[in-house]
C-alpha cells in the first residue's frame, strides 16, 4: 500500500501564498502520476494540477493557470503545489492522489487515481 500525508495548508489572506507538500511512503512506486485535489463544500472534487512522474509533463486547470505551479522533489517521494495570488474561491481541502500506471496523456478523474490522501484544508479570506 502507499500511504500520502499532505501537510501545509491553512488560513491566508486572498493575494496570498501556500505551499502544499504531498509525502509517500510504503509500496511506493517509481512513474505514475501525482495530482493535487480540492473539493470546496458542497461542490465536487476536482482536478488542479498533476505531474507525471517521470517526465514531468504537468497539466493544470484553467482556473489555477499561471499562478498555482506543481513541482515534485523525487529523491523524497514528495509532490508540492505552490499556490500564489490565491483567491477567496481557492477555499476547499485539498487532496493528493497518486496512481502507479501509464497513461497516454495526464488523468483528470478521481477514477483515475488509486491512492488518495488525507486532505488538508485551505482557506483564503477576503
Amino acid at each position: 500500500q502507499v500511504q500520502l500525508v499532505e501537510s501545509g495548508g491553512g488560513l491566508v489572506q486572498a493575494g496570498g501564498s501556500l505551499r502544499l507538500s504531498c509525502a509517500a511512503s510504503g509500496r511506493t512506486f517509481s512513474g505514475g502520476v501525482r495530482g493535487w485535489f480540492r473539493q470546496a463544500p458542497g461542490k465536487e472534487r476536482v482536478l488542479v494540477a498533476a505531474l507525471t512522474w517521470n517526465e514531468g509533463n504537468t497539466h493544470y486547470a484553467d482556473s489555477v493557470k499561471g499562478r498555482f505551479t506543481i513541482s515534485s522533489d523525487n529523491a523524497k517521494d514528495t509532490v508540492y503545489l505552490q499556490m500564489n495570488s490565491l483567491k477567496p474561491e481557492a477555499t476547499a481541502v485539498y487532496y493528493c492522489a497518486a496512481d502507479g500506471r501509464v497513461w497516454a496523456g495526464i488523468p483528470v478523474k478521481i477514477s483515475n487515481y488509486d491512492y488518495w490522501g488525507q486532505g488538508t484544508q485551505v482557506t483564503v479570506s477576503s
